[in-house]
């Protein structure tokens, strides 16, 4: 019985010991490479360089010519992240950074490596940059400006209507690519603008659609559109006959018509007969006719839309 207890005594400071073993050994092993981060070590980072503000007819191949070969020295903890990816995005400005000659554009590494170290930050220093001047081809596409199309399928709310017309913050854009590719294209259209029950003012981004190979700056519109309460009213105008010669009689009935026109509450009672014109044309007639189709040639700005009643006005000759 006493062997017994004896040997469990013996298990239990045998397992004590190797748990303080492992104990020590971990916090050992912390310290160590904790001691290993905080030194400095020289790194090499390849920085890739991008643009900034760069005209869009401009093409740079994605090679190894926009690249930076950069020895850095650092702690070990900074350079972690590039244990496994040693590659670094540096972004220059186009109108500022680098010289833009007729084939290639042309960046200073030594002279500019303070912009390098900035993008870089505080904890690295660069000890040598290769190349010294970093020559990065590029080709040019054909440009030219076409107008924007705005597709639209709006349900406006019952009483409610646009006022005037849609307004886009820009009427005309930029499209750039091979020239045999932007040559026929004459507009270019947003994505539609799809809206149910609208009843307030219209305020939308819209992406425009880009076929293959060309390119739109810029990529989005704004579009902003009036939204208001709208109602129909009526009025009767008297006919205008133009174009009569001067030895032809005629008579013609009848002497007015009835206009029917859908217009925004704020303008209906500003509007009067008075503001309209419905011609009947005489040299829109062949010789065997007896009847006018009369046209409106002057309203206001404000009505939606118009409708005579009359479609014919019959004519004939003293």
């Amino acid at each position: 019985m006493y062997s017994k207890k004896k040997a469990n005594i013996l298990d239990f400071i045998k397992k004590r010991n190797i748990n303080r073993f492992s104990i020590f050994f971990g916090i050992a092993f912390v310290f160590l490479i904790f001691s290993k981060l905080s030194s400095d070590y020289n790194q090499l980072i390849k920085l890739k360089v991008k643009f900034t503000d760069l005209e869009e007819e401009i093409i740079i191949k994605d090679d190894t010519s926009n690249t930076i070969d950069a020895v850095v020295e650092a702690k070990g903890f900074a350079l972690v992240p590039y244990i496994f990816e040693n590659t670094k995005i540096i972004t220059l400005n186009a109108s500022e950074d680098i010289t833009i000659e007729q084939d290639e554009l042309i960046f200073e590494v030594q002279k500019n490596s303070f912009i390098l170290e900035e993008q870089l930050g505080d904890s690295y220093k660069i000890r040598s940059l290769k190349p010294e001047v970093l020559h990065i081809s590029y080709s040019k596409r054909a440009t030219k400006y076409v107008p924007v199309n705005l597709k639209t399928n709006i349900d406006y709310a019952t009483g409610f209507d646009i006022k005037g017309d849609f307004a886009l913050s820009q009427d005309s854009v930029k499209i750039v690519g091979p020239i045999d590719r932007i040559k026929d294209i004459t507009s270019v259209v947003t994505n539609e603008l799809k809206l149910t029950e609208v009843n307030a003012n219209i305020k939308e981004s819209l992406n425009l659609v880009e076929t293959e190979e060309v390119e739109v700056f810029p990529k989005s519109i704004n579009v902003e559109a009036e939204v208001k309460r709208f109602t129909e009213g009526k009025v009767e105008v008297p006919l205008v006959i133009v174009n009569k010669p001067e030895n032809v009689i005629i008579n013609y009935f009848p002497k007015t018509v009835t206009v029917s026109y859908y217009v925004d509450l704020e303008s209906f009672n500003s509007i009067t007969p008075a503001d309209f014109i419905i011609e009947c044309d005489f040299n829109q007639i062949n010789d065997s006719q007896t009847y006018f189709v009369p046209k409106v040639t002057k309203m206001p700005e404000s009505i939606k839309r118009i409708n005579i009643k009359q479609k014919r006005i019959d004519f004939i000759k003293l």
